[in-house]
């Protein structure tokens, strides 16, 4: 059987002293990664768990990725917004192939549902919410909500990239 990709942790570098300078730290960590079980629903009302890998990395400051381990040598990856996923923790955010909101479930207890549409199916998705906040707040003491709106396009830049999305 394949090896697990989901149980090979990231190699984030330590915050600790070194030396025999008491002050000095070794930069923090510039991926956050935790692995967590969801549950999924598919098209045809199977439902299960599925392992899936949350990450940040700090490269990238404006995107989580979530790769969901399918028990076979692919796996499936989305990227959206960290905004998306921090707005999901409190209402319904996203449109399209992407929304997210916060629920309660009397089995569960806090919720956070990730429901995802693609040409191949969609699947709705459900997350302990208070651990998927506990990863985000490990984000964004990383880099924080101002930090990552600095390290985004423009709206000028944006609205030139779009434009020039229309026009081909």
């Amino acid at each position: 059987m394949p090896r697990d990709p989901l149980s090979v942790p990231s190699d984030p570098l330590a915050a600790t002293p070194t030396g025999d300078e008491p002050d000095r730290r070794l930069p923090a960590p510039a991926v956050v990664d935790e692995v967590m079980t969801l549950r999924i629903a598919l098209d045809d009302d199977q439902v299960g768990e599925v392992r899936t890998r949350f990450r940040y990395d700090t490269a990238r400051p404006c995107e989580v990725l979530l790769t969901f381990h399918l028990g076979r040598l692919d796996e499936a990856d989305w990227v959206f917004s960290r905004e998306l996923l921090r707005d999901g923790l409190h209402a319904l955010s996203g449109q399209g192939d992407i929304k997210l909101w916060p629920a309660y479930c009397p089995c569960h207890g806090s919720t956070l549902h990730i429901a995802l549409d693609s040409p191949h199916g969609s699947a709705l998705l459900e997350a302990a919410r208070p651990r998927v906040r506990d990863w985000l707040d490990r984000t964004y003491a990383l880099v924080g909500a101002e930090q990552e709106s600095a390290a985004g396009p423009s709206d000028e830049e944006l609205a030139a990239l779009l434009a020039g999305a229309w026009d081909e």
